[in-house]
């Protein structure tokens, strides 16, 4: 990618048309945005760019991310113009070169705040996830679905770069900028050498050998192919049955859930009755198993299981408060 400059036409024309590189980076707390921005800066210095970052912080931990803005432009050009370009503080919606997110569901982000548009902005951007606030604090199963960034990326990015950079990081014991790193030199986005990148690490001083082999891993991997996120989620729970005992489930209440909840929600009902006798004891769990019984008729059967399975989870949750005594006991 280039600067696109004008060989024709007054100073003021050239200074115009030449346009900045623009790169928007999204990181949450403890990834190195600020390290990764540094070094970005630091290998557009070392290949004769201007170049210049800013930070916007996110609100606490998981509820957003910080946005890393930068912006690279040739020093011949500014040269010829005969004064310094006019650089952006903040990323603009549809101007933006390379988006590059730390996590997945940032990458989901960028898109919907107009970061990546399919005219110019090539994404790169790590699978793993890391889950934000409202997803841990859902009732439920509250993780958001990857498919749909996924194809979301797809049609928003003119060139998608993608596959899990935490799993390198961590390979290499170091964190996971180094990874991005690697990612937007392999990917070919900057007009700078390999060699200038490694010298950021380098001069950084900080954790060089672990980091250049992360940059080394992702540098080739972002030559290949995106790879989808795998998606995958906790394993369902599989109802043992009475015969076989759930372990620390006595046989009297692993009889009755057989006997009177729905086979779709015993799973979900047997984890609640563990979570009471942890809470209280087996007498407790039964309560459990007696408010339940309200909504069958005695024979398994009900209505709604879809409705009857969040009725048998969030009431587990309900009976199960942890209060001060219990955070203590804790």
């Amino acid at each position: 990618m280039d600067a696109r400059p004008v060989s024709t036409g007054s100073d003021d024309q050239l200074l115009a048309a030449s346009h900045p590189i623009t790169i928007a980076v999204t990181a949450i707390g403890g990834q190195g945005g600020g390290v990764l921005a540094e070094w970005i800066v630091a290998t557009a210095e070392r290949e004769g760019w201007l170049a210049q970052s800013t930070s916007v912080p996110g609100v606490a931990q998981r509820t957003g991310a910080t946005v890393y803005y930068i912006e690279l432009f040739p020093r011949a050009e500014m040269e010829k113009a005969g004064r310094e370009p006019v650089l952006a503080l903040m990323p603009v919606p549809g101007d933006v070169d390379v988006a590059v997110a730390a996590e997945w569901m940032e990458a989901g982000r960028a898109i919907a705040r107009g970061f990546v548009t399919p005219d110019r902005t090539v994404l790169i951007a790590s699978t793993h996830r890391d889950y934000a606030i409202r997803e841990k604090a859902a009732p439920g199963a509250g993780m958001e679905d990857d498919r749909t960034v996924w194809e979301a990326a797809q049609k928003a990015a003119k060139r998608l770069v993608a596959f899990d950079m935490r799993t390198i990081a961590a390979r290499h014991g170091t964190v996971i900028s180094a990874a991005l790193f690697g990612a937007i030199a392999g990917a070919g986005v900057l007009p700078f050498q390999r060699e200038s990148f490694e010298a950021a690490i380098r001069e950084s001083g900080r954790g060089v050998e672990a980091s250049l082999a992360a940059f080394a891993e992702a540098h080739e991997a972002a030559q290949r192919p995106p790879v989808a996120p795998d998606g995958e989620r906790p394993a369902r729970p599989v109802w043992p049955r009475a015969s076989e005992e759930a372990p620390q489930l006595p046989a009297e209440l692993a009889s009755r859930i057989e006997n009177e909840v729905p086979i779709p929600a015993r799973a979900t009902v047997m984890l609640g009755a563990l979570r009471l006798i942890d809470y209280q004891g087996p007498g407790y769990a039964g309560q459990y198993l007696d408010r339940l019984a309200r909504f069958t008729d005695g024979s398994a059967a009900v209505r709604d299981p879809a409705f009857y399975e969040l009725l048998a989870k969030r009431l587990a949750v309900a009976m199960s408060y942890e209060d001060v005594y219990r955070v203590a006991d804790l």
